[in-house]
This record gives structure tokens, C-alpha cells and sequence, in this order.
């Protein structure tokens, strides 16, 4: 198996098209993880650590640009990402150990495409948008369209996530990110949710943004949510049914972690708490 070390995006992207069979090697916990499993044997390994483009967390005018390499210490010691999307930051900081977090990366965690991946449903409710590189040029989409099943993302052939732009928030706007794990920590989430929300002055939710993680092949946006939420505060009549909108949009599997009907009823409780969140934020701004 050869292993490179390529210094730019583009030596990047020529030595991922040049290597039949080649993986993106960026922290590495996941990956190996299969190398050791023997669940997979790329031809090579590109190791993309030392781009410092995609390392780098960078605020613009715009909001945020994160480098998909970026690992989850390196985001929840940043402090103006975390004071702009408290939510993205604190998915961040659940994946794995404080050990796993100064290694594993944002793109990893999102390319990984795992239903449980923690970042995922935050930069979804964030509208973050993925930027790629690849051998037909750039393209930016959606972070909702990358993943398309366990394992599966829609990335063409030689094309490498290569950074995450956030969007830079509204005045009165804030995020918030809940999951629960069968343990106290270092667990996948059995369920996930995030919301973002924007406040009128009157302290009304302006526009909302609901993710849900854990509970169907792939993260999913719940669409149902500005029409809950918009005009209203968050009194429990309108919780209860974003919880309910939660619940009914799950698909989740039943195995020895959680029963179908049981993730169903959680994912509703974390929108609803996570709502509460994300307001409680949004209304000190």
C-alpha cells in the first residue's frame, strides 16, 4: 500500500485520480479502523494533514470557512466559531474521546456517512454547504447531499470534500445541538437533533432549521419545522408538535441499542429540548 503526502489540494485531487482504489486518509479513526479490520485495503492511502488549507478555520465577511481536515479540537477551541454556531461546536466536541477529538476531522466525520454522525444534522441546521474538489473542477452542495446511505455518499470518482462554509449568522440567531447515548460518553448517538433559529425583536422565531441524526440512513431536515415555529415563541403547545413532526419523520432501526418506537419518541424529546436551546441562546444576542 503506498502512502502520499501531498502539500496542495490540487497534488490532492491529480494523486487521488492517478491511484485506482486510493483513500482520503485525514484522522484516520475511522479508516484505521478498517485498515486494522481488514474491512478495507486500499491501494493507497492519501494523507491530506499537512494541506494547510484544509486545516484552517477562517472567518470572511460571509461566516466561516472550515477545512474539511479541520479535527473536532481544533473547532471547539475556536472561539469565534463557537460563540457564531454554539451548536455545530458542541457536536464537534461529542465525537469519541478528547484523545479521538484531536485527531478525528470534520470531513471525516461527514464523509463517513454514518446515520449517527453528530456533525452531520448541526451543519445541516447551520445550511452549511460543502465545497468539493475533484478532476471536473469545483462544485459547492449542500452538506444534506453528501451522504445518500450508510457508507454512501453522492462524491463522483476523485472528488475530495475539501471545506465547510457557515453561513454568518443573523442578529438574533443561535444554534444548538442535543443526542442521547446509551453511555455517559465516547457512544454513538442513538438519536440526534438540531435546531437553528432566528428571533424576531419581539421575540418571536423568525425562521427555523430542524435536523434530525440517528434515526434513518441519513441525517434528514425537517421540513415541517418553519411552519411550527415561525410567528410563535416556544410555549409547549408548539413544542409538542415539533416533537411529534420529529417523531413522525424518523425511520429509525430497531436493534439492541434502541427499539424503533423508542428512538422515535427520543428524537422528538431532543428537537424539542434542543429548540429550547437554541432560543433560550438566540434571545441573548
Amino acid at each position: 500500500m503506498q502512502y502520499q503526502s501531498p502539500a496542495s489540494i490540487d497534488e490532492a485531487v491529480a494523486a487521488l485520480a492517478s491511484i485506482g482504489g486510493a483513500r482520503i486518509l485525514a484522522g484516520g479513526t475511522d479508516l484505521l479502523v478498517q485498515l486494522r479490520s481488514g474491512a478495507a485495503s486500499p491501494a493507497a492511502v492519501i494523507d491530506i494533514k499537512n494541506i494547510d488549507a484544509m486545516r484552517a478555520i477562517t472567518e470572511t465577511g460571509e461566516g466561516f470557512r472550515i477545512g474539511a481536515a479541520a479535527c473536532g479540537a481544533e473547532i471547539t477551541d475556536h472561539a469565534a466559531l463557537v460563540r457564531a454556531w454554539p451548536g455545530v461546536a458542541e457536536a464537534a466536541g461529542l465525537i469519541g474521546s478528547t484523545q479521538v477529538q484531536g485527531r478525528a476531522s470534520l470531513g471525516g466525520n461527514v464523509c463517513n456517512a454514518s446515520p449517527a454522525a453528530d456533525t452531520t444534522p448541526a451543519l445541516i441546521a447551520a445550511r452549511a454547504v460543502a465545497e468539493i474538489v475533484g478532476p471536473n473542477g469545483r462544485r459547492a452542495i449542500p452538506v444534506e447531499q453528501i451522504a445518500t446511505g450508510p457508507g454512501k455518499t453522492s462524491l463522483a470518482p476523485g472528488e475530495i470534500v475539501v471545506s465547510f462554509l457557515l453561513p454568518k449568522p443573523a442578529g438574533r440567531a443561535a444554534d444548538a445541538y442535543l443526542r442521547l447515548i446509551p453511555r455517559t460518553e465516547m457512544d454513538i448517538a442513538v438519536a440526534g437533533a438540531a435546531v437553528n433559529l432566528t428571533l424576531n425583536t419581539d421575540g418571536t422565531i423568525a425562521d427555523a432549521r430542524v435536523a434530525i441524526g440517528a434515526v434513518a440512513p441519513t441525517a434528514l431536515v425537517l421540513d415541517a419545522a418553519p411552519g411550527i415555529l415561525a410567528g410563535n415563541r416556544p410555549d409547549e403547545a408548539i413544542l409538542a408538535k415539533l416533537a411529534d413532526a420529529a417523531s413522525a419523520l424518523a425511520m429509525p432501526i430497531d436493534d439492541k441499542r434502541g427499539t424503533t418506537d423508542y428512538r422515535r419518541k427520543v428524537v422528538g424529546v431532543l428537537a424539542k429540548r434542543a429548540a429550547l436551546i437554541a432560543y433560550e441562546r438566540a434571545g441573548a444576542r
